[in-house]
């Protein structure tokens, strides 16, 4: 199994998905998808509570159960759950800010902010670390749109570095890999109601970048 598992008990699951690993399954079914090898390589049913872009790595959570399904479902849609990421991004981002630009989807699959017929969303972006014209953010999705993340920074003029999508193509394809990371996942137990929080190191691609 190529997901290195995070945590585990009888209601749930977390894995470190890795970066080009689609959540679930694409049209192209032989191509890898972390929902299908880990139920194969557990030998059980695992239901999908939310999900990460395929070029996304990060902490991902499914349920064991359809009464934890249910629960973690309801959890999301209440917007209980806290999301951190950590994302390299272009040019010099200053401080903090929180961008609410409201975003729609496109026919092509892409997202874009619109005023009018967009939907309202929140990212919170906070600096970490900057250097040589790039620059390592916190991002925390307040709300749960497609491409959130991806399309605010690019919106806000700091595409994520690798980003095939959103920013510049071909500087894009120069880099091995998007530098989006899904570094932490915090939400109420679908089984105690306590706080589950569960933590995942950026990968070593993100440190030989920043260097």
């Amino acid at each position: 199994m190529s997901a290195r598992l995070l945590y585990e008990d009888d209601a749930v699951i977390a894995v470190d998905k890795p970066a080009g690993t689609a959540s679930i399954r694409e049209r192209d079914v032989s191509a890898p998808c972390l929902h299908v090898e880990l139920e194969r390589a557990r030998g059980e049913r695992l239901f999908v509570v939310h999900r990460l872009d395929k070029e996304v790595s990060g902490v991902i959570l499914f349920a064991r159960t359809a009464a934890a399904h249910r629960a973690l479902s309801m959890s999301f849609e209440a917007r209980e759950v806290d999301k951190r990421y950590h994302a390299i991004v272009d040019g010099a981002l200053e401080g903090e800010r929180a961008v609410t630009l409201s975003l729609r989807e496109f026919g092509s699959g892409r997202v874009g902010a619109d005023a009018l017929r967009g939907k309202p969303c929140e990212t919170r972006v906070s600096l970490v670390a900057q250097g040589g014209g790039v620059s390592l953010v916190d991002a925390q999705p307040i709300t749960g749109r497609r491409h959130q993340i991806r399309a605010h920074l690019y919106a806000i003029g700091h595409p994520i570095l690798g980003d095939r999508r959103y920013g510049d193509g071909a500087r894009a394809a120069t880099e091995p890999r998007l530098f989006l990371h899904a570094r932490e996942l915090s939400v109420p137990h679908p089984t105690t109601r306590e706080r589950l929080k569960v933590s995942c190191a950026a990968p070593e691609a993100f440190s030989e970048r920043l260097r």
